[in-house]
This record gives C-alpha cells, sequence and structure tokens, in this order.
C-alpha cells in the first residue's frame, strides 16, 4: 500500500510505502503523468546534477552545497511509518530554479526526493556515510567514473 506523501507544482506524486529492512524503513516511488511508477535511486540524481553543473556550474555547485549542509547533515533517521519531511520548504527552490532549464528533473523534485532517500537512508544505517560521501565527491569534482561508481555501490 502506497501512501501520497508530495505532489510537485507539475503534478508529479511522490509515494513511500514500507520497505524490508527495518521496522521503519520505506520505499520511495514516484509517479509522472503518463510515465509508469519509478523508484529512484542515487545514480538518478547524481546524472541529473551533472546536466545541471553542465548548464549553470556555480548554481549547480551552490545546489550541491545546500543539499550537503542542509539534508545530508541534518537529516535524522524516524521512527514511525509514513515519513515526514524535515527539511524542504517551497522557499528552498527559488534561488536554484533557473537550474530546472537543464536535467530531467525540476529542483523542486530533487530536493524532495534526495531528502527522502537521505531519510531511508539515515533509518536503515544511521552510521552510514554513504550520501555525504557521494555528494561530497560530486561536490569536489572528482571524477565521474569515481562519483558513479560511489551512486552504485550496493555494499558487500
Amino acid at each position: 500500500m502506497r501512501t501520497l506523501l508530495y505532489t510537485t507544482s507539475e503534478g508529479t506524486e511522490v509515494y513511500v510505502q514500507r520497505g524490508t529492512k527495518s521496522p521503519s524503513d520505506f520505499k520511495v516511488t514516484y509517479d509522472e503523468v503518463g510515465k509508469r511508477t519509478r523508484t529512484p535511486k542515487h545514480i538518478h540524481l547524481i546524472v541529473d546534477l551533472y546536466l545541471k553543473r553542465a548548464g549553470n556550474p556555480t548554481l549547480a555547485n551552490q545546489l550541491v552545497d545546500h543539499i550537503i549542509n542542509n539534508l545530508v547533515l541534518k537529516v535524522k533517521p524516524i521512527q514511525s511509518f509514513p515519513p515526514s519531511l524535515q527539511i524542504f520548504q517551497p522557499t528552498h527552490v527559488k534561488q536554484f530554479q533557473p537550474l530546472d532549464a537543464f536535467g530531467e528533473y525540476s529542483v523542486e523534485f530533487l530536493l524532495i526526493l534526495t531528502e527522502l532517500i537521505l531519510i531511508q537512508e539515515k533509518t536503515n544505517y544511521p552510521d552510514g556515510t554513504m550520501s555525504f560521501e557521494l555528494f561530497t565527491k560530486f561536490r569536489r569534482g572528482d571524477d565521474i567514473f569515481t562519483v558513479v561508481s560511489a551512486a552504485t555501490f550496493r555494499g558487500g
């Protein structure tokens, strides 16, 4: 059973459903008008950030700084289902809105997905550092192979 958590200004619906990794685990999915349901992963966020950085490097780097400083470092694990957004406010979008011209995702959608993925990660792996390392490597300008490898790492 999916629970609608957020609808973007473009009409994309973001859902959560119970997961199996922990009692508070959840999965994120989304429905865009006219497309099938999709499940976002770190790699989708990173690819979109590369496209945004190609179009406006300065603003894209500021967006990643915002993600690191205001999401990665501040999001907390949850103890109940469904989760709620802890940080996101619609006002966060305005300064980065020119980036909507680049990539597949709007900044609003990207921030919502990123926050939910981070909440899920912190809930299941409270001491994990994957997202911090991933976004830091991207921001630092590490080579694309290193960043994409970090975005697709599955443990082991």
